[in-house]
Parts: C-alpha cells; structure tokens; sequence
C-alpha cells in the first residue's frame, strides 16, 4: 500500500504544479475585449476562441485529478490497522515449576497454586 501511496504523491504534486502555471498563463476574463475587436488573436493556434477554452479545460482536468489525489491519499492514510496497545496482547505466563513470588525467590508448584489461589479471592 505504501508504493500506491508514494504514486499518488507524485500524481498530486505534478497536478499541483499543472494547476498553478496554467492559472498563470491564462489571460484574464477582461483581455479578451481586444481579441473581439480585432486585435490579431484569431489567428492563433487555438483559433478564434483564443487558448482560453483549452486552458480552462486543462486546468479543471488537473484540479480535479489533484482533489481525487488528495481523497485517495487521506483514504489510504487513515485505513491503517489499529493497535489496541498492550492490554489487548496476552500475557507471558510462566509455567508452575518455574514460578517466582515478588521478591525473585522462586517457589514450589503447591506453593504458586495456593498463591493464585488467595490472590483470587482478593477484590481487584
């Protein structure tokens, strides 16, 4: 999952950096007047229409591909499986024979099962 995160990562910030210089390049919505008037535009490569439709067009492409990126990567980010911490994890126990009390010293299997079994009875 992580080399799936990596590629949207790549795919984000190339869509990011389409979108801010196709903002700048575009021309804005008052400098098309001239063009009406017949200032020499329409004879451009992109037509009479001028680059802006292409422009437009790419650039709502990219930013759309950018918001998609940034869903899947936040989706990815957040679906990791959960630790539930150390108290969801068993605990080692030691098998009678090899037993210890508090102080280290070990014990006796007959003594460790009569421990267990007043330490029981003890209200937690």
């Amino acid at each position: 999952m992580e080399w799936m995160k990596s590629i949207l990562m790549v795919v984000q910030i190339i869509a990011a950096i389409g979108v801010i210089g196709l903002v700048l390049i575009q021309q804005g919505k008052g400098a098309d007047m001239g063009a009406a008037f017949g200032s020499g535009a329409s004879g451009s490569i992109f037509g009479a229409s001028g680059s802006s439709n292409f422009l437009s067009r790419t650039t709502g492409i990219l930013a759309a591909a950018f918001f998609i990126t940034t869903l899947m990567i936040s989706y990815i980010g957040n679906n990791q499986p959960k630790d539930a911490g150390v108290l969801s994890k068993p605990g080692i126990v030691l098998p009678a024979d090899k037993a210890e009390d508090k102080l280290g010293n070990a014990k006796s299997a007959e003594a460790s099962a009569e421990a267990e079994k007043n330490s029981s009875s003890v209200p937690k």
